[in-house]
This record gives C-alpha cells, sequence and structure tokens, in this order.
C-alpha cells in the first residue's frame, strides 16, 4: 500500500491576485491574456505600481494547484519545489502545513521566492507576469526517491521543462525513480511555448509517461495537427492515457478503457485561472480512488467550473462537497 496518491513536481510560486480596472490595465501597455517570465526588479515595480490595492496571496505554481485539489478532496500528496525563506516562502510552507501536504525541502537562506502577479480584467481574463526566483532551482537535489516509491502517480509540471540547467534534470531524474519502483508518471503540457521552445526535453520524458493533461492549444502544438480532437486522435499514438481540455466544451478523454467527450458543466466565468490545475487534481484524486474515468472527468469538470466562477486560481472551501454533489455522495465515500 502506498502512502500518497501524487508527488508533485513543479514550480513553488506565490500567487498575488490583483483585480484591475480596464482603465488600469490599458496604462500598463501589456498585452492582455499572456504569461511572461520577468526579473525581481520588474515584478517589483508592477506589484508597487497597485500599493493602494489589497492582493490576494495564495501558494500555487500549475502542479501545486493540482495536488492541493486532491489533498482537499480527501487525497494524500507531497509537492517538491523550491523557495525561500522570505515573507512569500514562510507564507507558502504554513499554508501546505495547514492542507496536510508533505513538503520536505527546507527555505533557502537568503532566496526569493517566486511570485507571479496575475491582473485580472473585468473580461475574466487574466494577465500574468512571474518572476521565478529560488523556484528555478528546483533540481535532481530537490527529488524524493523514497517519497516516489510511496506515491502511486508522480505529475510533472511542463513549466520545468523550460530550465534547462536544473529542471530538466529533476525530471530525468523523477522518472528513473518512478520507473524503477512502478509508479506511474502524469505530465502537464503546462503552456503551448512549452511544447514549441522546449520540446525536446518533453518529448523525451513523454514516451516514459502514463498520462498526459494537456488543452487544445498544447496538444495541437505537440501533434501538429488544427483541431484538439484530431490531437486527441494522434496523442493515442504516442501515450497510452490522455485527456485534452477543450473549455467550454468540455474534455476528451482516455484512460483505462474509456474514451469519449465529457461536456463541461455550465457557469458564468468571473476568472479562468487555475481552470486546467483544478481539473487534473480532481481527476487524479478520481482515478486513485477506485472512480471510473468517465466519472471522475464529470466531477474535475464540475470543480473546474466552482475555480473559474469566483476570482484565483484554487477553491479554499467547499471543494469536497462539490465533487459529492457531481459524483454521488455514495460513490464518493465509497472512494474514501
Amino acid at each position: 500500500m502506498k502512502l500518497y496518491d501524487v508527488y508533485g513536481i513543479g514550480n513553488g510560486i506565490v500567487d498575488i491576485l490583483l483585480e484591475v480596472t480596464d482603465e488600469d490595465f490599458a496604462s500598463l501597455g501589456l498585452e492582455k491574456a499572456t504569461m511572461r517570465l520577468v526579473e525581481a526588479e520588474e515584478q517589483k515595480a508592477l506589484i508597487d505600481s497597485f500599493h493602494d490595492r489589497h492582493p490576494v496571496l495564495a501558494s500555487g505554481g500549475s502542479v501545486a494547484n493540482s495536488v492541493i485539489t486532491l489533498s482537499q478532496l480527501g487525497g494524500k500528496s507531497a509537492f517538491a519545489c523550491s523557495l525561500g525563506d522570505d515573507r512569500y516562502g514562510l507564507h507558502y510552507k504554513s499554508e501546505f502545513d495547514q492542507l496536510g501536504i508533505e513538503l520536505g525541502n527546507p527555505l533557502t537562506v537568503d532566496e526569493v521566492t517566486g511570485t507571479c502577479a496575475v491582473l485580472i480584467t473585468p473580461d475574466a481574463e487574466r494577465t500574468m507576469r512571474t518572476c521565478l526566483g529560488v523556484s528555478s532551482a528546483l533540481g535532481a537535489s530537490h527529488i524524493d526517491k523514497t517519497i516516489i516509491e510511496q506515491s502511486k502517480w508522480i505529475f510533472i509540471e511542463g513549466y520545468v521543462f523550460s530550465n534547462p540547467e536544473h529542471g530538466q534534470e529533476a525530471i530525468r531524474t523523477a522518472v528513473q525513480y518512478a520507473k524503477a519502483c512502478d509508479t506511474k508518471i502524469a505530465i502537464t503540457f503546462s503552456e503551448a511555448f512549452i511544447v514549441e521552445v522546449f520540446g525536446d526535453a518533453l518529448r523525451e520524458a513523454v514516451e516514459q509517461a502514463d498520462l498526459i493533461f494537456a488543452n487544445e492549444s498544447e496538444a495541437m502544438a505537440y501533434t501538429s495537427t488544427s483541431s484538439g480532437e484530431e490531437a486527441f486522435a494522434k496523442l493515442a499514438e504516442i501515450v497510452p492515457n490522455c485527456v485534452v481540455t477543450l473549455g467550454e466544451r468540455g474534455c476528451l478523454v482516455r484512460f483505462d478503457g474509456f474514451e469519449g467527450h465529457v461536456p463541461a458543466a455550465e457557469c458564468k466565468p468571473i476568472d479562468l485561472t487555475g481552470a486546467g490545475d483544478a481539473f487534473a487534481g480532481s481527476f487524479l484524486f478520481g482515478i486513485t480512488h477506485g472512480i471510473d474515468p468517465q466519472t471522475a472527468a464529470q466531477g474535475a469538470n464540475y470543480i473546474s467550473s466552482k475555480v473559474i466562477s469566483h476570482i484565483g486560481a484554487r477553491l479554499h472551501s467547499g471543494v469536497r462537497t462539490f465533487w459529492e454533489e457531481k459524483v454521488g455522495k455514495e460513490k464518493a465515500c465509497a472512494a474514501c
């Protein structure tokens, strides 16, 4: 019996959520709905320009949000990342301790924790500027072989591939450990630019993977196709199981004998941040707790709809209740 359902490997980032007006956003001269990496000085200047606001802080990162969702549903998870010992790193560790997520790596003295300034405009789009800080130091030394041996799955964040010096070695080490101890491997592509710029390293890992998560644009970039449906079909030749999310059109799922389309849950989007992260965490919870993949995808779509119906990349309460509403309390309880 393995202790952990999922061991996530990703960037430890504190999200700094700021609601801004269209006028505020226009004054910054930024391209809407983009994510760009920035240096610490530029990040500080951006945040300081909204000094009169009260941002919401949330410990995250893509795969971090997924393991948080899984833990909120009742699963057991661990997470490998790199944090500084500053205000944001201490906030991160405190929040993960409260969530019961194993965060084995100590804080690095005199280093800056990664942050992501998320500017949310009235149209529900988010524009992100990320300062990786010490999160970019995530390397092979952060990967805990014992935790991988005790985990059903490892879940690798696509953004980590963008660090050839340290991150790609961390991924190779994790995959090697997982293969040696019968731990399954899941990967999320994270962004289309990861496929386009770091495709060789990504493909090397995908060849070893058991499950891929990708949105439509990522899947099309990876398979050189022109639709999510085409990409989904082509991924069958590459990886045993995959999920391609299609936004308001739901998702396409191939897992453990099930293959089909699962419709999205209706909602009124307010902030699209974190939808895919919540989906992946919910789906992984389902499949590690005896729930069939179609039902797990239905539950994951429902959790995602709740995430994008409020401000922020994840829910802070009610996750288990939402899951039971969609999956059914009897089935949900039997799974735990």
